[in-house]
This record gives structure tokens, sequence and C-alpha cells, in this order.
């Protein structure tokens, strides 16, 4: 059995597997501990036909049953500390400058030298976002850069 692993910057891991009776799963291991496992379609792989939620206490105890050694050896990569480069979540806050504008408009890269790499809307997650993607007050931007970088990021976003 084939699993693909995923590294998701500033969120986690992500492992995708097929069942041997043809049942795709991802299950997504967040930074915190926390997890989601995904049942997807046959189909239509962008189709999530069930999707579970596990805190990290969940998580642990699952682990423990499925054989922590194993899970923990995946988890280090997750963990693991880059020196210089630091992750955050910054939310889009309602007033903004950026709500409802393209995510190019924050020109992160330009002047923080940080990277949006993902956006988290409610339940959703829009990986390696395009500068056309539009911002929403509440969307969560997960963000890699210098400490400095992500700080000049998260005034930028401040409302005015």
């Amino acid at each position: 059995m084939e699993i693909t692993q995923t590294m998701l910057p500033g969120v986690g891991m992500r492992y995708d597997m097929t069942t041997v009776k043809g049942v795709p799963l991802s299950l997504v291991v967040h930074r915190e501990g926390h997890a989601d496992v995904y049942v997807l379609g046959a189909e239509d792989p962008d189709e999530v036909r069930f999707g579970l939620s596990l805190n990290e206490h969940e998580v642990d105890a699952l682990a423990e049953l499925l054989g922590a050694a194993r899970i923990a050896e995946g988890m280090l990569d997750v963990t693991r500390h880059v020196p210089g480069l630091d992750s955050a979540r910054l939310v889009v806050e309602p007033g903004s400058p950026f709500a409802a504008q393209p995510l190019g408009s924050t020109k992160a890269r330009t002047l923080t030298g940080c990277s949006i790499v993902a956006i988290v809307r409610g339940d959703d997650v829009i990986a390696a976002p395009g500068p056309e993607e539009p911002l929403s007050a509440g969307d969560a931007l997960v963000v890699t850069g210098s400490s400095a970088g992500i700080d000049q990021l998260r005034t930028r976003l401040q409302p005015a």
C-alpha cells in the first residue's frame, strides 16, 4: 500500500492513501496536534464524503492504538523548526483593507518577504493560493517568513 505524504507549510502534514477496497483516505495532522480524517469520493478525489476532526488527545489515543512509534516518526518532520523561518496564522479581521480584495493586493512577499502558503476559510483550506484569490473577513492566512516579516504583515492586515 502506498501512502503519499505532503508537507503543508504552517499547517502540518497530509497523508493520502487508498484502501484495498478502493476508498481514498486523507489525514491532515496539524502542527498543534489535532488532525482531520477525510473519506474522499472514489470517482472525484475532491469530493469529501465524510470528515472527522480529532483533538490532540484523540489523536494521541488513536496513535497509541495504531503504533505510536511509527506515527511519531512522521511527526518529527512536521514539528522541526527551521532557523530563521517562522510560521503563523494571521486572521483577516473585518475592516481590514484587504477584506474583499485579491490576495495579491497584500503584496506580502514584496513588502514583508513572507509567503502566504494557504488560506483557511471555515472548514476549507486553499493550499498554495494564487494572487487572484479573493480574501474574506475571517480568513486565516497561513504565513511563512522571518518573525520580523510576519510582524510587518500582521500590522499590514490590521483594520484601518
